[in-house]
């Protein structure tokens, strides 16, 4: 098979991982809508309240357009997002597109700090654990990464809060980014939301690394390069490492996409002015259009990210490009 045959081929299978993901992207945006309308109260019982008469409360919605059948609603709210319009707030009349444009920037940055200190400490760690394997170094490291893997998001952030806001007093126990007005005050605003999201995203990228790297190194290539003497620095940067850039871009994308559950639970926890924030503020006031529009958008970004991680995967595995 020439070049040209091959390139074609993972062109072809590229095409249908992004196809299928579009079509999972239609399915899950019907499911948030008819997720959405099967919770129970509306806008119009958290505007007016519990003494609301049934009067008041039919008027209210019919203003709100809540009393409209659920297929219309659905065929209204997608042609918005269609024309990127996700419509207006039931509870403050605020563009939805204009509060999250207020949100997801405070959402990317949390992200992308998250990011920045969970990529190169996980491949670092995963790659040195393979390399030293069966050693104490990697024992130490596969048990702390199992009893971290094991702790849900909430827990290693109250656990956070209880040691280094309560007891120690070192960093304040909510995260204000408004009175960030240099190095220091940005530290302590986001070293607990960051550290809190990072443990278990750390501990299952070592672990996957670990196991990409593994079998890079017990190749017939490697051993061979090791029988001409290669030294085991230049093995692992020069022979293993290159031979796993695909396995390691699926695995950050992979881990990448588990941050979405943590930073809702993360943000909630430390009153982060995030867009998950957002969201679970709106489920309280049942403010279908916030909600609805923020699912969606943390959905697409995990389809996106699978997307790349399935691609990356083709490109990176040859044997893949044959299923």
């Amino acid at each position: 098979m020439n070049r040209f045959s091959r390139h074609l081929i993972v062109l072809r299978l590229a095409g249908l991982r992004i196809l299928s993901a579009l079509g999972t992207l239609l399915l899950v945006t019907i499911l948030i809508f008819a997720a959405t309308s099967f919770l129970p109260g509306d806008a119009a019982q958290a505007i007016l309240g519990r003494s609301a008469t049934p009067e008041a409360a039919a008027a209210l919605r019919h203003s709100l357009h809540l009393d409209q059948p659920g297929w219309w609603r659905f065929l209204v709210w997608i042609g918005g997002m269609l024309h990127g319009d996700p419509g207006y707030s039931l509870i403050n009349h605020a563009p939805v597109r204009a509060l999250i444009g207020q949100r997801l920037p405070h959402s990317l940055l949390l992200a992308g700090l998250t990011a920045l200190v969970t990529v190169p400490t996980a491949l670092v760690l995963g790659i040195t654990s393979a390399v030293f394997r069966q050693s104490w170094y990697d024992r130490t490291v596969a048990s702390a990464t199992i009893a971290v893997v094991s702790l849900p998001e909430f827990l290693v952030a109250t656990f956070a809060v209880l040691v280094f806001a309560v007891e120690l007093r070192w960093l304040p126990a909510l995260s204000d980014t408004t009175q960030v007005h240099g190095p220091g005050d940005f530290l302590r605003a986001f070293a607990m939301p960051v550290i809190s999201l990072s443990c278990v995203v750390i501990a299952q990228m070592i672990r996957m690394t670990r196991a990409a790297m593994c079998d890079a190194l017990d190749a017939p290539y490697i051993e061979m390069a090791r029988l001409k003497g290669c030294g085991p620095v230049r093995l692992v940067l020069v022979h293993a490492l290159p031979n796993t850039i695909g396995a390691l871009l699926n695995i950050i994308a992979l881990s990448l996409s588990g941050l979405l559950g943590g930073v809702v639970v993360i943000e909630t926890v430390f009153d982060y002015p995030g867009l998950a924030k957002l969201m679970v503020d709106a489920v309280a006031t049942r403010d279908m259009p916030v909600i609805q529009a923020c699912a969606l958008i943390f959905s697409g970004t995990y389809l996106v990210l699978i997307t790349l991680a399935d691609v990356a995967s083709i490109l990176g595995n040859p044997r893949r490009r044959r299923s």
